[in-house]
């Protein structure tokens, strides 16, 4: 059983996701072949991971200065 990332995308009046030509080979898929599809929901909280990775190296010596010079 393989897994991948698909992107959902308006076809029609629904959604539809494209079977990478890899996974089609590797499962040996062919057309009008019955599927089963496993969803999971890719939650967005995880983009938001590393967006402060540089901002937490500072002394915090250095942040405190910075937040009070903003207050003046």
């Amino acid at each position: 059983m393989s897994e991948v990332e698909c992107v959902a995308r308006k076809w029609g009046n629904s959604l539809g996701i494209i079977i990478p030509h890899e996974i089609v080979q590797e499962e040996y898929l062919a057309e009008d072949e019955t599927v089963f599809v496993t969803f999971k929901k890719k939650h967005k909280a995880k983009e938001f991971f590393g967006l402060l990775a540089g901002e937490w190296e500072k002394p915090t010596q250095e942040m405190k200065d910075e937040m009070r010079r903003g207050w003046h």
